[in-house]
């Protein structure tokens, strides 16, 4: 049995670091293919840099398992360059693109800059409603003020519920307690944002980005609260998406597995993650799967 009720994922879909742990090396090509028969979500950063071309969206496609998502970031020049101005022909472009991915499009993410605050919310509100409809949206705010108790949190939580659009949560607690020995350590505590943790639901879809510590077992106790969050969020008919990130993502694979394990404790009916592509036994030197 695959994974159920839930949605769970890593920030990418290919790292060599996972070759020979988790990829199978017999199958050079074929990561994303290896990558969705275990998971079934996954953080599209890809088209935050950039579009794919058209002969890379329709292999993307065609190499997700079924019922594979995508959660594709918008890109930056829409988000920071333009800050949600002017950018009908951008957000066109990226439509036209995206929409090539058909059923395997997850919600698309609105990644605002820091320093994209308040004053800003009528900006975000006329951009929200001139997007397509018939897809799914998240917005990830990292100015400091939507995370006070004051005004400015109330009228985002406000503005997304009452068009049923999640709000990504970011957690780096778990990366910013580990010691900086490491330049990989030291990069990712540079390079993320350390903002309050508010488990708000304000769409049927509730996001979390989990930044985790480099000792897989140092993530324990960070985990368990968001384990009984999102069997909540399950008990209750949401569909939550988790992702799981480790400095360089080398072992997000592995943080990924230690919380569908914790779930699957409070709640057994969110199935079994399948083994790592790696793992599995070979038949006439052909993968089982594939």
């Amino acid at each position: 049995m695959s994974i159920q009720r839930y949605r769970l994922g890593c920030p990418i879909w290919s790292n060599r670091d996972w070759t020979g742990r988790f990829f199978s090396a017999t199958l050079p090509g074929q990561l994303l293919r290896q990558y969705s028969s275990v998971f079934n979500t996954v953080e599209g950063n890809t088209t935050f840099y950039g579009l794919p071309r058209h002969d890379v969206a329709t292999r993307w496609h065609e190499d997700a398992a079924a019922g594979f998502q995508f959660c594709f970031k918008f890109p930056q020049s829409i988000t920071h360059e333009l800050r949600l101005r002017d950018a009908g022909a951008e957000t066109q472009a990226f439509f036209d693109r995206m929409g090539l991915l058909g059923e395997h499009l997850g919600p698309f993410w609105l990644q605002l800059p820091p320093a994209f605050g308040p004053a800003e919310l009528p900006v975000l509100e006329s951009y929200l409603a001139a997007l397509p409809e018939g897809f799914d949206y998240a917005v990830e705010v990292r100015h400091p003020d939507f995370f006070s108790q004051g005004e400015a949190g109330q009228r985002l939580d406000q503005l997304l519920q009452g068009k049923g659009i999640d709000r990504v949560i970011l957690d780096s607690r778990a990366l910013f307690s580990a010691s900086p020995d490491d330049a990989d350590t030291r990069e990712a505590q540079r390079k993320k944002p350390r903002l309050p943790v508010q488990p708000l639901v304000t769409g049927k879809r509730p996001c979390v980005r989990f930044i985790g510590h480099p000792d897989i077992a140092a993530n324990r106790p960070f985990l368990e609260p968001w384990v009984r969050q999102v069997a909540e969020w399950i008990t209750t008919g949401l569909t939550p998406y988790v992702f799981t990130h480790t400095p360089n993502n080398r072992y997000a694979p592995e943080l990924a597995r230690l919380f569908h394990e914790l779930l699957k404790v409070q709640v057994d009916s969110v199935g079994e993650l399948p083994p790592w592509p790696a793992t599995r036994q070979e038949d006439s030197g052909q993968m089982d799967l594939f």
